[in-house]
C-alpha cells in the first residue's frame, strides 16, 4: 500500500477545536482523498464502512454498495490514469464533510463511451461526504459542470462560436428548422401588424 503525502488543513481551525467526531470524519475524508491520489483502490474502499455509495450528480449516476463503488473507481482510474485531486477548501459540519477540489488528469481511456482523447482536464468539483456511526464513509456525492468536462475533452462547443454553430446545425436539424420557422413567423406577424 502506498503511503500518500499528508494533506494540508485548509479549515483554519485546529482539528481539536473541531471536536472529536468532526475531526475523525475530516481525517477519514483526508485519507480517502490521499488514497484516490495514490490510486490505491483497496485503500479507497477501506475508507467506507458497511454501507458504501458514490453519487455522480452531474450525470444522475448512482453506485450502491462496495461493488458499485469499486466499479466506478476502476473505470475512472482506467480513463484518467494520472488522476489527481487538488484540494482547495474543506468544510466540516456536524453531519458532513464538504470539499472543493479541482480534478486534474489526462483522458487516456474510454469514459462514458468516449474513447480517450489525450486531452488534459482541470474540473472544479464539490464533494459531499456522509458517515456512519463509526465515522466511516457511507457515501460520496459529487457536483460539477458537465459542459466544462465535455468542453475540455473537445466534444462540446459554446453555441456562440463557429464550431458551436456548426455542431448545432449538424446535431440538431429539427431544432434549427423550428428556430428558422419561428423567426419567419415572427417577421410575417410583424409585417402584418404594421399594415
Amino acid at each position: 500500500m502506498v503511503q500518500p503525502a499528508p494533506l494540508r488543513n485548509l479549515t483554519g481551525v485546529s482539528d481539536s477545536a473541531l471536536g472529536r467526531r468532526m475531526a475523525a470524519r475530516l481525517t477519514a475524508v483526508r485519507e480517502h482523498v490521499r488514497y484516490e491520489n495514490a490510486h490505491d483502490l483497496e485503500a479507497i474502499l477501506q475508507t467506507f464502512g458497511e454501507s458504501a455509495g458514490y453519487d455522480d450528480e452531474a450525470w444522475n449516476e448512482h453506485h450502491a454498495g462496495r461493488d458499485g463503488v469499486r466499479s466506478y473507481y476502476e473505470g475512472l482510474l482506467r480513463s484518467v490514469p494520472d488522476l489527481f485531486i487538488d484540494l482547495r477548501h474543506e468544510y466540516v459540519t456536524s453531519e458532513q464533510v464538504i470539499l472543493e477540489v479541482v480534478i486534474r488528469g489526462t483522458h487516456r481511456g474510454t469514459w462514458r463511451g468516449l474513447p480517450g482523447t489525450g486531452r488534459t482536464v482541470a474540473i472544479p468539483l464539490c464533494a459531499v461526504f456522509s458517515f456512519d456511526a463509526q465515522d466511516r464513509l457511507t457515501g460520496e456525492r459529487v457536483y460539477y459542470d458537465r459542459a466544462t468536462v465535455l468542453k475540455q475533452l473537445g466534444v462540446f462547443h459554446e453555441p456562440e462560436t463557429f464550431a458551436g454553430r456548426l455542431a448545432t446545425v449538424v446535431a440538431h436539424p429539427l431544432t434549427i428548422a423550428r428556430i428558422t420557422a419561428g423567426g419567419i413567423v415572427r417577421r410575417l406577424a410583424g409585417v402584418i401588424s404594421r399594415r
